[in-house]
């Protein structure tokens, strides 16, 4: 295994009237369609949306959906199909496999902290770049993209660093992309240009220039006012360019000229410490692999009949074979870790280049590319603790007909702040509307971040006749980040109920809870408000 790591090419993504391979999977096929349509639509859909959308048949539509739904990678919603952040483990088991955030981000984070501006790692897609990491600063304007947003390369700074390296059958396919998609409307992260126009010469010249000087600069390429300087990291033996570290600013803070003068020398200084570090990157561990996963979808298959599409469930399952120490894999390495048989595994893998989400750095081994942040990590990428809960404290309130909380502690720790409350329905209820302070010694949620033990239970904490059941939630360190809690009228339940019937479900629901943080917050950042 290399010190550094090697990203896996990006193939080509199927265009349209492309053979499918006779071995390929069908229904993993029509999943990956309505999961990217998911995407493309910022996470929610109608299922009658997905239908049209897809072209697929309602029937097929409501089976793959159901079959997300099982998986836990989509929530059904009334009509609609909602992304889950387990949905998110996908994107994650590509980018432990690339290693490069691990090992680049806090460089990054530290860069755009020094700089006071928003700094990006990207890698190439086919003809595009797609995003890895984000350090974002909060103002009013603000200047990030998700992480997995896909970027036609001729409109970014990166784009001319990573062409320097196509070959001409890279430089046809975007020759024909262009001349299919003029307007880049396959690009929903960026504005469709207002004044299409040919550009190849341009383009050229600024790869030229790129390869020259060492750093690129995308001068309002994307959009008016925004601005952005890139710089490559090289591999330490090919010295390819493996990602490229970007400066991202508006003509307001930073003219182009101004990017180049004041901050190229910080951000060059900043990715000479980057490629240090992944020359000197010891060889990841390996971690021990998914089990049961074949057994899952079977008995899954068993229990919702027709319901539950099984190949694609496996299908999926095949990503989460990938990860740090695991990142390219064999047929035989990806049926073991997967529990599938050899056959199914293989039918899966074929689809996947078909699709692009694999590739084969040799003839052995596969590698999954960054296509794979295309499955839902934009939208989910930029999810919060609040936004992550609440179905979670929707469901709980649902069963129990009580009133559900979600509170954090305020910077000075004395108060905590209500950032998600869902109201029992009835003519009785708790109700606290969210954004609402209160003193953290005095009520159950703050005592339960306080760390006062591992449940609270408090009488009468916000008026009389009122109870309130309160646990810690937990972060991927073990860190209470959050409290979820119960409140109610004490007449409906007496101490004991708490315990023994309010208790269990509240545990259970926290727990999903942290399970999703946990998921989400691999790879990024979660507000807690």
């Amino acid at each position: 295994m290399p010190a550094h790591p090697t990203p896996a090419p990006a193939p080509a993504p199927a265009a349209q009237g492309d053979a499918v391979p006779a071995e390929a999977v069908a229904p993993l096929i029509r999943g990956v369609s309505v999961l990217r349509e998911l995407t493309e639509a910022g996470g929610r859909m109608s299922s009658s949306g997905l239908e049209r959308a897809t072209g697929l048949a309602r029937s097929t539509v409501d089976r793959i959906t159901s079959t997300l739904a099982r998986m836990g990678y989509v929530r059904l919603d009334g009509r609609d199909a909602v992304l889950a952040p387990r949905l998110m483990e996908l994107g994650n088991a590509y980018l432990a496999a690339l290693r490069f955030p691990a090992l680049l981000s806090a460089e990054a984070d530290a860069l755009a902290d020094e700089l006071d501006e928003s700094v990006s790692l990207a890698v190439p897609d086919g003809d595009g770049i797609r995003f890895i990491h984000q350090a974002t600063r909060r103002r009013a304007m603000s200047l990030s993209f998700r992480i997995g947003d896909l970027l036609p390369a001729e409109r970014t700074a990166p784009g001319p660093l990573f062409a320097q390296e196509w070959t001409e059958e890279q430089w046809e396919g975007w020759r024909e992309r262009r001349a299919r998609d003029p307007e880049d409307r396959a690009y929903p992260a960026v504005p469709p240009r207002r004044e299409p126009h040919d550009m190849e010469e341009e383009f050229k010249q600024r790869v030229t220039e790129a390869g020259l000087s060492g750093w690129s600069l995308d001068d309002q390429l994307i959009e008016p006012g925004l601005v952005a300087l890139s710089v490559p990291i090289r591999t330490a033996t090919t010295r390819q360019t493996a990602c490229v570290a970007s400066v991202v600013s508006h003509t307001s803070r930073h003219t182009a000229q101004d990017l180049r003068t004041s901050l190229l020398p910080r951000l060059r200084k900043a990715v000479s410490t980057m490629e240090r570090r992944l020359r000197e990157a010891p060889p990841p561990p390996v971690p021990p692999p998914p089990s049961a996963l074949a057994a899952w979808t079977g008995e899954s298959k068993q229990e919702l009949g027709s319901g539950f599409v099984e190949s694609l469930a496996r299908g999926l399952t095949i990503l989460t074979a990938f990860d740090e120490g695991r990142s390219e894999l064999t047929l035989t390495e990806v049926s073991q870790a997967t529990g599938l048989a050899r056959a199914t595994a293989r039918r899966a893998l074929i689809t996947y280049e078909h699709l692009g989400l694999v590739a084969r750095p040799t003839d052995r081994k596969y590698a999954l590319t960054p296509r794979v942040l295309s499955l839902g990590f934009p939208p989910l990428s930029r999810t919060t603790l609040p936004a992550l809960a609440r179905p979670h404290l929707e469901d709980l309130t649902r069963s129990l007909h009580e009133s559900a909380l979600l509170a954090v502690l305020t910077p000075n720790g004395r108060e905590i702040h209500y950032t998600a409350t869902i109201t029992a329905p009835g003519v009785m209820s708790v109700h606290i509307p969210p954004g609402t302070h209160a003193p953290a010694s005095g009520t159950a949620l703050g005592q339960a971040l306080l760390g006062r033990a591992p449940h609270t239970l408090l009488d009468e904490e916000r008026e009389q006749g009122v109870r309130t059941l309160a646990v810690p939630i937990h972060d991927r360190t073990g860190r209470t980040v959050a409290a979820a809690g119960l409140s109610f009228h004490a007449a409906r339940h007496t101490p004991q109920d708490c315990t023994t019937h309010l208790l269990p479900p509240l545990l259970t629901t926290a727990r999903a809870i942290e399970s999703d943080l946990g998921t989400a917050t691999r790879f990024t950042h979660v507000p807690t408000a």
